[in-house]
């Protein structure tokens, strides 16, 4: 299958806003991402957001839009909730990723700087505090002493994903420092080279146990420099497990 183009997506986008001014269900909407703030580039994909007339139900809403993305080649994937409004995730031809949101009206809302209302009206944004950091050292130590068990365990796998999980939360802490984007791993690329430096030797070479363990270490002690203070808590305990 090939890959989409800027200008497939772009027609999929016209589409899509013109099946919205089609339902009078529909009475706002904005572009979230990368394409709310410029053109994005030729991977970027296609987030949609839409708020609900009040009292109808978003499933029904779901339900008929879900057909109309079908008729576009587009299959679902999942659904997403988070608060009043729902994710729905589809991948049409050329693999371009289309996310629809939808979000009863009266709490229909800007979220976040790469959001751009097109049509309607929004509140304002509600406040998401960040992770506290003493979150994010605690799940990277959990993560670390579950990766010590999975390589006495054998297994081998299991070990990689938790020693990833490690290096991850480091890497939150470097890019939250650093003020980039620390959700989902968006701006770890934009870190400093010196800083990905340090944190390639948290990568496994390979699955095997000498090596696990050696990545395990850095990640640790990658994990341990970034947090600085915030992990005295745990310092001790951490130096242990990779003693």
């Amino acid at each position: 299958m090939s890959r989409f183009t800027v200008a497939e997506r772009d027609r999929v986008r016209d589409r899509i806003l013109a099946l919205a001014e089609e339902d009078e269900r529909v009475v706002a909407g904005a572009v979230v991402g990368s394409l709310a703030v410029g053109p994005g580039d030729e991977w970027s994909d296609l987030d949609l957001t839409f708020g609900v007339a009040d009292g109808v139900p978003l499933e029904d809403v779901l339900t008929d839009w879900t057909a109309a993305m079908a008729d576009l080649g587009g299959t679902m994937l999942f659904d997403l909730p988070a608060g009043p409004t729902i994710y729905r995730v589809f991948l049409l031809p050329g693999c371009l990723q289309v996310d629809l949101s939808f979000t009863p009206v009266a709490q229909f809302a800007r979220a976040g700087p790469n959001w751009r209302l097109l049509f309607g009206t929004a509140g304002e944004p509600a406040h998401v505090a960040p992770r506290p950091v003493a979150e994010i050292v605690g799940y990277g130590a959990l993560f670390a002493v579950h990766a010590r068990g999975s390589i006495a365990r054998g297994r081998v796998w299991q070990a990689e994903h938790w020693i990833t999980g490690v290096r991850n939360e480091a890497l939150s802490l470097a890019a939250r420092r650093h003020g980039v984007r620390d959700r989902e791993y968006r701006g770890v690329d934009e870190l400093p080279p010196a800083v990905l430096e340090r944190a390639a030797p948290a990568r496994a070479g390979a699955l095997e146990p000498e090596e696990l363990r050696r990545a395990l270490r850095a990640a640790v002690e990658l994990l341990l420099a970034e947090a600085g203070d915030d992990a005295a808590h745990v310092e001790e305990r951490l130096r242990e497990l990779v003693a």
